[in-house]
């Protein structure tokens, strides 16, 4: 079932949740203004154990032979390589729990960028990253895709640590048509995996119907 206001054709690197009906619930809950902080929380974590465990069923893996208690030999499979996740500041931050609850002891790195008044775009004004990278499968983490400025710069600070572009999965709970095609124009083999596509950005480029500031509503009561 596609996305009710998803473009008729999306990029072959865009993955969408299935569009369900328990899903939809949970998204009119966390969109719904009158939600309590509490509610949105709790509901806000449910869709994001969701998107967290789809990206990692786009990581890479190997095959894997093991005994069974059984005595019997199984033969499956285990993730090729290690995994890190790396969240956009602030609201990033939401979803590093998700992640950390279904991979232990998972490596997470953070990333801080702002507008730049003087010439209005993004700017990095923190980062701090796991040594090893390079080496590494990136879980990139921010709920909202808007015009896709703070995640292609985002990526640009990966790919200058040198993550490849294929390396680095990119989950949002919700997009917007606009900045799903600004980003995968910059980075067509960048994997994004969403839960909700909006219709649009209004002239204030906020996301609509959207659920408004994300790390507003998760921070403050």
């Amino acid at each position: 079932m596609a996305p009710k206001n998803a473009p008729k054709e999306l990029p072959p690197s865009v993955f969408v949740l299935p569009q369900t009906a328990q899903l939809e619930a949970l998204y009119t809950i966390i969109r719904d203004k009158e939600t309590s902080r509490g509610d949105f929380l709790f509901y806000s974590d449910r869709i994001i154990r969701l998107l967290v465990e789809e990206g990692l069923n786009h990581l890479p893996v190997v095959p894997k032979t093991v005994q069974t208690p059984t005595g019997a030999t199984y033969e499956g499979v285990g993730f090729e390589g290690k995994i890190c996740g790396v969240s956009i500041l602030r609201a990033g931050e939401a979803m590093e729990a998700g992640l950390r609850e279904v991979c232990r002891s998972v490596r997470i790195g953070k990333i801080l960028i702002q507008r730049d008044e003087e010439t209005a775009q993004p700017k990095l004004f923190y980062s701090k990253l796991p040594q090893d990278i390079a080496q590494r499968y990136v879980l990139l983490l921010d709920p909202m895709l808007a015009t896709g400025g703070s995640a292609i710069k985002a990526v640009e600070v990966l790919k200058e640590h040198g993550v490849p572009e294929e390396r680095i999965i990119f989950v949002n709970l919700i997009a917007s048509p606009e900045g799903l095609k600004n980003f995968c124009t910059k980075y067509p083999q960048t994997k994004v995996v969403t839960g909700w596509i909006d219709e649009g950005l209004n002239e204030k480029a906020y996301i609509i119907p959207g659920l408004g500031d994300f790390g507003e509503r998760r921070y403050c009561s």
